[in-house]
C-alpha cells in the first residue's frame, strides 16, 4: 500500500506542471466551453491508457534481477531524475496565460487532437515506462489496479482543468500555487528515484 501511495502521488503531481496536453485542453475549454473540451481530455487519456499497457505488458516479461531488468530500472531512475531536475529548475516559469489563445473545435476533432498529442509525446511513453519498470515484481492484479487508478486520474484531472479553466479566479490562485506544486513534483520524482537506486545498490 506505502509503494502504491507513493507511485499514485509522483504520478498526479506530475501531471501538475502543465504540458502540450495541458495546454490543448486549457485551449480548448477557453474557445468552446469544458464539455466540448472534454473530447481532449478522454483523448489524452486513451493515449495514456495505451502508454499504460503497453509499459505494464512488456515490462512483465522481464524476469526481476535479470541484465535487462537492471538497465530498464536504471534507465527509469534516470530519466526520473532528469525529468524531477526540470521540474525544480523551471518552477514558476510556466505561462498560464498563453492557454486563452485557441480555436474551437468540435468534441469529436478535440478527441482526436488529445489522443494525437498524448501519443506523440514521448515524454508519456518514458514516464509509464519508468514507473512500470519499479513495479515489474508486482501482481497483475496489482497493475491492474495501478493501470485504472492512473487512466482515471488523467482523465478526472483533465477534466477539472477544463471546467475550472474558464474560471479566471481559479486560473490566478492555480498560478499561483504552481511553483510549489511544480518544486514538489521534482523532488518526489528524485526521491522515488533515488529509493530504487538504493535498492538496486543494496540488493
Amino acid at each position: 500500500m506505502e509503494q502504491f501511495l507513493l507511485v499514485a502521488a509522483v504520478h498526479f503531481l506530475a501531471l501538475l506542471s502543465p504540458g502540450p496536453d495541458f495546454f490543448l485542453v486549457a485551449r480548448a475549454s477557453a474557445t468552446a466551453g469544458w464539455r466540448t473540451a472534454s473530447g481532449a481530455c478522454l483523448g489524452i487519456a486513451l493515449a495514456n491508457g495505451v502508454f499504460i499497457a503497453i509499459a505494464f505488458t512488456g515490462v512483465s516479461i522481464l524476469q526481476e534481477g535479470s541484465a535487462l531488468f537492471i538497465a530498464l530500472q536504471l534507465a527509469g531512475c534516470a530519466y526520473l531524475l532528469y525529468i524531477g531536475g526540470l521540474f525544480l529548475r523551471h518552477a514558476g516559469r510556466s505561462d498560464l496565460q498563453s492557454a486563452e489563445v485557441g480555436i474551437g473545435h468540435g468534441w469529436v476533432q478535440n478527441l482526436g487532437m488529445g489522443f494525437t498529442s498524448g501519443i506523440l509525446n514521448p515524454k508519456n511513453a518514458l514516464f509509464y515506462a519508468s514507473l512500470a519498470s519499479m513495479l515489474a515484481a508486482s501482481s497483475a492484479g496489482w497493475k491492474l489496479v495501478y493501470g485504472v487508478w492512473m487512466f482515471t486520474i488523467v482523465l478526472g484531472w483533465d477534466l477539472l482543468v477544463a471546467v475550472a479553466i474558464g474560471n479566471r479566479r481559479v486560473l490566478r490562485r492555480f498560478a499561483q500555487v504552481l511553483p510549489w506544486l511544480e518544486r514538489a513534483s521534482g523532488v518526489l520524482l528524485i526521491l522515488l528515484a533515488s529509493a530504487v537506486l538504493m535498492r538496486l545498490a543494496w540488493g
